[in-house]
């Protein structure tokens, strides 16, 4: 792959199939905020080297996104966000960038909890992960 080409990375959730109870206790603006905090609360000194990211909810995956799951991934594992740019680690110095995104799916995460507790833990455990593959970390380099 091209140094500094685009690439989505993602948080799954795999095999939460038996505890799949739809939540719709976290209304959008609730959740909205809980995005909010997540990304209020990480260390300064990380806060200060974000620029240029856009984080947004979004209520589920598209095809596309779903795209980048392994082929042999569980087929009940839920995608719960998704990092849409080139890290940090990967960029070309003085190259014109589009802003970085990041959707936290909504609709996935009330899907894989079971408590408001839950959400609320899986919404900033999903925020920080997919901040982790702006700083060019990879799924196996991060702990959750």
């Amino acid at each position: 792959m091209e140094r500094g080409a685009k690439v989505p990375s993602q948080r799954v959730r795999g095999n939460r199939y038996l505890q799949r109870i739809a939540r719709d206790d976290l209304t959008l603006p609730e959740f909205n905020r809980l995005v909010d905090e997540a990304l209020q609360s990480l260390p300064k000194r990380f806060a200060d080297l974000v620029q240029n990211v856009v984080v947004a909810v979004e209520d589920e995956p598209t095809d596309e996104d779903l795209g980048v799951l392994e082929p042999d991934a569980d087929p009940h594992s839920e995608l719960l966000g998704i990092y849409r740019g080139v890290a940090l680690t990967e960029r070309m110095q003085g190259a014109p960038m589009l802003p970085d995104e990041i959707a936290v799916f909504r609709g996935p995460i009330l899907r894989v909890t079971r408590t408001r507790a839950e959400a609320v833990r899986e919404v900033r455990e999903t925020v920080m992960h997919e901040l982790g593959h702006y700083f060019g970390l990879t799924d196996e380099e991060m702990h959750y």
